[in-house]
């Protein structure tokens, strides 16, 4: 074999084993997407955290209201004693996730003293952000973190890399209905996920 049939042989062969760690990678991160889904961590904690979805004109969509309904029956059985709710304004300035979330709980019951809204939060990962920053404030360690089934494992890694320590709640019956959603689903958080990991910082 000449030298340059070689060095090609050589580089065809690294490329395939970088192929194969990315499919295994990513194979591995979906199984654990998929793992995750199925834990329901209700352990004594110094917040529950509320991820955001979308609202409307001020009122929380029917995604959000179920996550802030778990949270709310998490708050009732004392698993913390503040709720924290997240996400920032869509396209009514006016208005945003956390607020709208921090509202409908206060709505609910839960006295304003035990509610913080994180309302700058663009996304899951700048959200998380913020989280770790007014838990620390507020001399917080631990965390429930509520969201859609598939969505925890991504917030558990995010908040974690925060430094806090994270059980997960996920709102029951969040799984999409169908495989080809669910599969979507998972493909989309281990794709998020894995990103994330290559640019942590972001």
């Amino acid at each position: 074999m000449s030298g340059k049939a070689s060095k090609r042989h050589g580089l065809l062969k690294l490329l395939a084993l970088l192929v194969f760690a990315f499919l295994f990678w990513f194979g591995w991160t979906c199984l654990w997407v998929v793992r995750e889904s199925w834990q329901h961590e209700v352990q004594p904690s110094d917040a529950i955290v509320v991820f955001g979805a979308a609202e409307y004109a001020g009122r929380p969509s029917p995604v959000l209201r179920a996550r802030l309904d778990h949270a709310l029956y998490l708050f009732q059985r004392g698993a913390a004693p503040v709720v924290i709710t997240t996400g920032g304004a869509g396209d009514d300035p006016k208005y945003s996730e956390g607020g709208v979330g921090r509202d409908y709980l206060m709505h609910h019951g839960i006295p304003e003293a035990a509610l913080i809204a994180e309302t700058l939060g663009t996304d899951t990962a700048y959200s998380a952000q913020r989280v770790a920053v007014i838990m620390r404030a507020n001399r917080m360690r631990s965390c429930i973190a509520v969201s859609d089934e598939y969505h925890v494992f991504r917030i558990r890694k995010l908040l974690e890399h925060e430094g806090l320590k994270v059980y997960v709640a996920p709102r029951p019956d969040s799984r999409p209905k169908t495989m080809w959603l669910r599969a979507q689903a998972v493909i989309r958080e281990a794709g998020s996920y894995m990103v994330w990991r290559l640019h942590p910082t972001v």
